[in-house]
């Protein structure tokens, strides 16, 4: 009783105090001053003293700078270019083997299709010349550059590679804003960038991010020489051959592509390095052409156990496997086989095709190569003279493929059972039912029997077997050969190179017992 009277006491003269301090302006009670509730007035925000929210150190406060004076370097394109009309032959619908229809043949005296595209650039000179992407102005038949003034001049394509996706165009004229690309310092993964082009043709767009990774391999198979920059800056159809600043307004890529599932950006965007993308322009505005040394093979990727395996490799070799030989390539005129393992070139180590690809892309036409290379398990060493890549080496391929093979088919040949697989020869009614082509040889899955290590490793019938361990077969004893001399060295498995209906080429690693 006596602790409860003294509360109410403490308490009484609590409020006397605070009371008396209120009435003395020594305490201000929220909401004691009504006015302050409602705003009126010119309303003057302050980022006050505080840190927490300032910007970290190195982070601009704005991009505005950099963009007025970088811009006016910055121009559309606008292009003109002729396609050609679809030929005539049967369309095969993809995933359903010996269903399609016939095109029509197009009309002879019809005039060629016109399409026009836009994209974007830079100038790099006063003079007139001005960077872009070889996809924007490949077979243009006429170029219109729109500059930052709103001007429209005519121009004229200098040069173009389509392996680096670079090309370069001129105006006529002098005197115009041109920026440079900036070698030295390179950019780092967290670096800020600005993308600045023409997306849906709005010109001067500016969209800013960070460097996202470095070194990048895009997967297109059209750009074998280039280690991209990977961006979050918004890069969308039009931006293509605009420029990649930093925040010192130095180019250091050129935009090139992105990664979309749904055509738009997603924030996964590619430029090419300053590195590459001037020491091509220069050559290009020198008016040379780009050499690049030349093998002559595809070629694939030697990296797991699997692989090792099938062709007799020691453990943990990685190297690029010789796929296929293009007939009188430098490749086969030195005497490289399909199967030898590409370990090294000059002395630098080879590890992927792409390594591969590059390092011979480095090398002079007509200059010596040295290649180390794993064939049937030996390491050897085989000289070759490099040749000179072709410009369009993606027709030298489908020419190529479409090549008719060798076939050793007597005819009369009946299907068997290897590995789980029936193969057979290919007869006319097979060629149409899987929609082959008579230049195609090889031998043909008819049938997989259920749970064999085959079907496990995913064949399936229609499938056309081309090589064992890259020995080529064209007739079921041929295959079987293969197989019994694979199963004779000791190998645990063979690799088989493939062709699905639908044309993909693919490999498939049987191996010769099933897993426990």
């Amino acid at each position: 009783m006596l602790k409860r009277k003294e509360f109410i006491l403490g308490a009484a003269c609590g409020l006397l105090v605070a009371a008396g301090a209120t009435a003395g302006g020594v305490i201000s009670w929220p909401g004691a001053h009504a006015e302050v509730a409602g705003a009126s007035g010119l309303l003057r925000p302050s980022a006050g003293g505080g840190l927490a929210f300032a910007p970290p150190q190195g982070a601009p406060l704005s991009f505005a700078d950099i963009f007025t004076q970088v811009s006016p370097a910055v121009v559309q394109l606008n292009v003109e270019s002729t396609v050609e009309r679809p030929s005539g032959g049967r369309m095969q619908i993809p995933g359903l083997p010996g269903f399609g229809f016939q095109m029509p043949e197009p009309d002879a005296d019809a005039e060629p299709q016109t399409q026009r595209g836009a994209g974007s650039g830079f100038f790099v000179s006063a003079d007139g010349f001005i960077v872009t992407n070889n996809h924007v102005v490949a077979n243009a038949t006429e170029i219109t550059v729109t500059l930052a003034d709103g001007r429209e001049l005519p121009a004229r394509l200098v040069g173009r590679d389509q392996d680096t996706d670079l090309a370069v165009v001129k105006v006529d004229g002098g005197d115009f804003p041109f920026v440079t690309f900036e070698e030295q310092a390179q950019p780092r993964v967290g670096d800020w960038v600005i993308a600045v082009g023409n997306p849906f043709g709005l010109g001067g767009t500016a969209t800013a991010g960070i460097v996202s990774a470095t070194a990048r391999e895009y997967p297109s198979p059209d750009n074998p020489y280039t280690d991209f920059l990977q961006i979050d800056a918004a890069i969308n159809t039009g931006n293509s051959g605009g420029p990649t600043f930093d925040i010192y307004g130095r180019v250091i890529g050129v935009n090139s592509a992105i990664l979309s599932p749904s055509g738009g950006s997603v924030g996964i965007g590619f430029a090419i390095p300053a590195t590459i993308a001037k020491t091509i322009t220069d050559q290009l505005i020198r008016g040379e052409t780009i050499a690049r040394g030349y093998l002559g093979a595809q070629i694939g990727t030697v990296s797991t156990d699997e692989q090792r395996g099938a062709l007799g490799l020691p453990d943990g070799i990685e190297g690029a496997s010789i796929e296929v030989l293009t007939p009188g390539a430098p490749a086969e005129q030195a005497g490289l086989r399909e199967g030898d393992v590409v370990v090294a070139i000059d002395g630098k180590a080879v590890d992927t095709s792409t390594a591969l690809t590059r390092a011979v892309g480095a090398v002079r036409p007509g200059q010596t190569m040295r290649l180390e290379l794993f064939r049937e398990g030996r390491r050897q060493t085989v000289n070759v003279r490099a040749g000179t890549r072709p410009a369009d080496i993606n027709a030298v391929l489908e020419e190529q493929s479409a090549s008719p093979g060798a076939s050793g088919q007597s005819g009369i040949e009946k299907g068997e059972t290897v590995l789980g697989m029936t193969v057979g020869p290919i007869s006319s009614a097979l060629r149409e039912r899987y929609g082959l082509s008579a230049g195609e040889g090889g031998v043909l899955i008819t049938a997989v029997e259920a749970r064999s290590p085959a079907s496990r490793e995913g064949a399936v019938a229609g499938i056309l077997i081309e090589r064992v361990n890259y020995v080529r077969v064209n007739s079921v004893a041929e295959f079987k050969a293969a197989v019994e001399a694979a199963r004779a060295a000791g190998r645990p498995s063979v690799l088989l190179a493939v062709r699905a209906p639908t044309g993909q080429e693919g490999r498939i690693i049987v191996p010769f017992a099933a897993p426990e």
